[in-house]
This record gives structure tokens, sequence and C-alpha cells, in this order.
């Protein structure tokens, strides 16, 4: 390959561009970004960066040196429209087209919303550095402030604002917001902080709108009711950017479909990250996850067979995350559904310090730990050696993990 186009400026497409070099790779690099800004780390997003501890300059996932030595042509806040010619060519909104041998896409996602949000004076998504700067010029001591979505994003974001003393309130239509993440037993576990620590929570109604007009006034409820509100911040999920897709000859179903080396059916074509629904060994069908882990770690295998013109080895990272909400860091890994076998293992619950084990029959599947991040390492890493495959299955998921092509 003489030409390699990266679309995702994001962790994702940046990993990928130093792989690339790193793996030795040499022709021209492009890297097209939505954004009009270096990449930079989202999670500290929704963390300290709203509490003021973190600023601009220390989101930066590099430094000039860095950025200099990729030697890529950088085309920042540009989109990408089409991927035409069975990926040798990619149209942008600015009217110009990119010739390239091989692509890589790490376009993320974008944020789910609600009629009124990020339309109104007040009202906020949160995906992207200037949505998180809004949002941190806004909340302030005595303002009520409602969050929609009881996520992950959502508790980082209430308690970023009940630190800075807000009156915050949490809204979101599941009954317990964590089970999808942590399972039934240990998402109570970590809901309870937000009441604990003074924010309420409205569970069970969706939100179906954000009321106001010159400036944001309050939120309605699904049963009726309004909530008061001076800032609205909208953390429902997201999806993945796969639109300026349509038409490429690639597979999207939630996220763009690839085998177990992030390989889509256009061998000069691999998704890494948010948008890359893949193929996991470990579970024997397609995931997707949202994390900062596979965003990190899955653009060298990809890279790889990329280079290689074929899937040469599979992406066997174990998925994990960790947030930080009043105090506290909550870290999973694995793979959980809601009525998966719970074992406290180490620490107790009602300290908040404890270490969790998830068990399908006698398989250890995943582990969570609330405020003990040693421990929660060391059992992290007896994780690959439990969920893998025999060698055996892992050679016919390799072989029939391909999409059709």
């Amino acid at each position: 390959m003489k030409a390699i186009t990266i679309v995702g400026a994001s962790l994702a497409g940046w990993r990928a561009a130093q792989e690339l070099r790193e793996q030795g790779f040499d022709g021209r690099l492009v890297i097209v970004g939505a954004e009009n800004r270096p990449p930079y780390d989202r999670p500290q997003l929704s963390k300290e960066f709203l509490t003021g501890k973190w600023d601009v300059d220390e989101l930066a996932l590099s430094d000039t040196g860095e950025t200099d030595g990729l030697r890529a042509e950088w085309r920042l806040g540009t989109r990408a429209v089409r991927l035409e010619h069975r990926g040798g060519a990619i149209a942008l909104d600015d009217g110009t087209e990119i010739r390239t041998d091989g692509v890589v896409i790490a376009t993320g996602a974008t944020r789910e919303t609600i009629p009124g949000a990020g339309e109104i004076p007040g009202s906020h998504l949160l995906y992207t550095l200037d949505d998180a700067l809004a949002v941190r010029d806004e909340i302030r001591a005595g303002a009520r402030v409602v969050v929609i979505g009881g996520g992950l994003v959502g508790g980082e974001v209430a308690s970023a604002c009940q630190a800075l003393r807000a009156k915050t309130t949490v809204v979101d239509v599941r009954h317990m917001p964590l089970v999808p993440t942590f399972g039934i037993e240990i998402a109570p576990l970590c809901f309870d902080l937000h009441e604990d620590n003074g924010v309420r929570t409205r569970c069970g109604t969706a939100a179906t709108r954000v009321l106001g007009t010159d400036r944001v006034t309050g939120v309605e409820l699904a049963d009726g009711r309004v909530l008061a509100a001076d800032i609205v911040v909208v953390a429902v999920g997201v999806t993945p950017a796969t639109g300026w897709l349509r038409g490429s000859g690639l597979r999207v179903r939630d996220g763009v479909l690839t085998d177990s080396g992030m390989v889509t059916r256009l061998p000069n074509v691999v998704a890494v990250g948010d948008v890359a629904r893949y193929h996991c060994v470990y579970r024997g069908q397609r995931v997707r996850f949202d994390h900062w882990a596979n965003a990190m770690n899955q653009p060298p295998i990809a890279v790889r067979n990329l280079l290689a013109g074929r899937t040469v080895a599979p992406y066997t990272g174990v998925p994990h995350l960790w947030s930080q909400q009043y105090g506290s860091t909550l870290q999973f890994a694995g793979y959980v559904r809601p009525k998966d076998k719970v074992d406290i293992v180490e620490g107790t619950t009602a300290a908040q310090r404890f270490v969790a084990t998830y068990h399908r029959g006698p398989r250890l599947i995943g582990v969570f730990a609330m405020n003990m991040p040693k421990r929660f390492a060391a059992y992290r890493r007896r994780l690959p050696a439990a969920l893998a495959p025999s060698k055996q299955q892992a050679s016919r998921e390799l072989s029939a993990s391909g999409p059709r092509r």
C-alpha cells in the first residue's frame, strides 16, 4: 500500500496512525477529523474536566513532536461523506476526494438526543470537548441541573455537578439504569451513590423533551411531570457514526461489521473503536463496546491485518472500563448478562470497598471492583485465560468470523 487514510481523529484514529508508522508503513498517511482540533482523550470530559481540575491542554493525546513524527496530512474540521470505489476513495464534505489504497474507519459515535436538547440555550449534549466546555461554563452552586441518562457518563456528570454544589437530578427511562453494564446485583450498589451524596433520582419514566425558549426552563417526563431546570445535560447513549458508509458495500448494523481481526468485507478497509462491531473470539458473536480500552487496544491488530491484506491475527482484548463518581472508583472487565452469578470475593459492600466476580456456570466471565484498584488488576489478569476458547474453537472462530463477501 502506498496511501492509507484514517477517518476519525480521536483516540482510535490516533492509535492507528501511531501503529502504522511503528509497523513500518512509510507511505502517504492522511487523517480526517470532523472536529477542528488535534486528537484528545474523551473520558475526562465527564469527570474532572467538568470540575475544573483538568484543563484543555491536559486532554491532548500528543505533543508537537509526536504529531510531526507521524508525517501525516491532517484534514481537521472536515467530514467524510462517502466511501467509494471499494475503499479506493473517500469523498469529503468540502467537495474534495482522497484517493487511497487502505482505510481505517475510526469515526466513533454520535450522542443520541431528545427534542429540544442542544437547541435551547442551557441544554447540552455531552460528547465533544466543545460540549464539555459549554457545560463547564454554566454549572454553578445552587443551579438546578437535570441530567438525562443514568449510565456511567450521566453518573459522572451528576457527580461533577454535585461537587460544584449544584442541585442535581438524574432521570432515566430504566428502573435501574446500570443493569446492562454491571448486572442486577452490582448495579444498585453503584446507582445508590447518587442518593447517598444528595443527588435526586427519577427512574422508570422517560424524559420526552426539554422545555424553554430563550433559555431552558425544565424537562418534561412521559408521565406529564415537569422537572424545573436551569441546565440540562443529555447523556442517553450513542449511535455509531456510519451514515457516510451507505452504498459503500460494507455491512453496517449497529456499527461496521468486521471479522475477529477488525477487517471488513473489503480487505483494504478495517474498523476500530466505538464504530466497530467485531466478531469476538470469546463470545462467538459480534459485539460492540463504547469503551476507551477498545479504542486503545484494537488498532495494533487492525493495522497488522490491513498491512497484511488479510486477517492474520484476531483481536483478543477483554473489554474493561472505569468510572469515577462521588470519590469512588468503579472498575469492570469482562462480559456480563443481567442474571450472571455474582460473588463478593474481597471487601464488603457496606464499606463500599469490594471486589466481585461474575460466573456463568463454573466459568469466570467478569470482575468488578469498587475502590480496590490493585485487587481489581489482579483479578482482571485472570480473565483472558478463563475466557479463552480451546485451540480448536479458536481456529474455527478465526476461519468463520469474516463477513460474507
